[in-house]
């Protein structure tokens, strides 16, 4: 094992990481250390302990392997809904409709393994919940309605945005753990307004003219109050205390759209738990 090399790449990627260890001789030294001391299978996990120590931590009390795990579920969560959807015969009978989903669908898969090969390296990935995409009843023909297929989607799409956004913060002292998270959360963007537009191209549901790729104040466009937590806060207008919709007579609609809002954790896992099997 060429050490030297090692470390030398993992600079390349993340410049501080030595000021997140003692410096580069220390790192080396205590690996070195560690590495006369057990066997050489063991070597991967003693280098993935070591730098649990530069990465463990996202400063606000939140370690990074729990926010990396609570994305994992929401991604578990897509990947296995756009796959029984594909699944199922019937529901999605349009050649471009089923082309679009098949990317989104191939999208979550890599979110999934992304997170899972990450996480193998601090510990190890959490295993998929088993899912109940009806959510206990509130959407029984979320399988056999491609309409109600696609509101649900969006709502994935929506809340995993608002998601990431909302670790954004926890993952600040962590360039190179932001930076894999906000790639992903503008894939998640980009799904959210695909999906409404297939949405509004079909106008059902709620989903009429006045849908947009993006979010209108607190509006699912979708005719239903089950999906309204993945929603709330969005109306919000005031950004660094200045209330955008003011200026300039911009308004409301389109303050609130100029800016997504976080969504916590502790907001985002009761929505995602309504889908998850007890």
């Amino acid at each position: 094992m060429d050490l030297q090399n090692i470390f030398t790449e993992i600079e390349k990627i993340d410049p501080e990481v030595y000021e997140r260890l003692d410096s580069r001789r220390n790192a080396m030294k205590q690996f070195t250390n560690i590495s006369g001391k057990i066997a050489l299978a063991a070597l991967p996990f003693a280098l993935g302990s070591m730098f649990n120590k530069a990465y463990g931590q996202t400063g606000t009390g939140t370690t990074v392997t729990q926010v990396l795990q609570y994305a994992l579920t929401l991604e578990y969560l897509e990947s296995a809904y756009y796959a029984a959807a594909l699944g199922t015969a019937g529901l999605i009978t349009d050649s471009a409709a089923r082309a679009a989903i098949s990317v989104i669908s191939t999208h979550e898969a890599a979110h999934v393994t992304f997170l899972t090969n990450v996480l193998s390296n601090m510990g190890g990935a959490n295993p998929s919940p088993q899912f109940d995409f009806t959510a206990g009843g509130t959407f029984p023909t979320v399988f056999s309605d491609y309409n109600y297929f696609l509101a649900v989607a969006q709502t994935f799409e929506d809340t995993g945005v608002r998601a990431y956004k909302g670790q954004a913060g926890n993952l600040s002292g962590n360039a190179t753990v932001l930076t894999a998270a906000l790639s992903i959360h503008s894939v998640e963007a980009r799904h959210a307004s695909h999906i409404r537009s297939m949405r509004r191209a079909i106008g059902a549901l709620g989903a009429d003219a006045s849908l947009k790729p993006w979010i209108t104040l607190n509006r699912s466009g979708i005719a239903t109050t089950a999906v309204d937590p993945s929603y709330a806060g969005e109306e919000l207008t005031v950004q660094a205390g200045v209330d955008i919709s003011a200026l300039d007579n911009i308004g409301a609609n389109n303050a609130s759209e100029a800016f997504d809002e976080p969504l916590t954790m502790a907001q985002v896992l009761p929505i995602a738990g309504l889908f998850i099997k007890s």
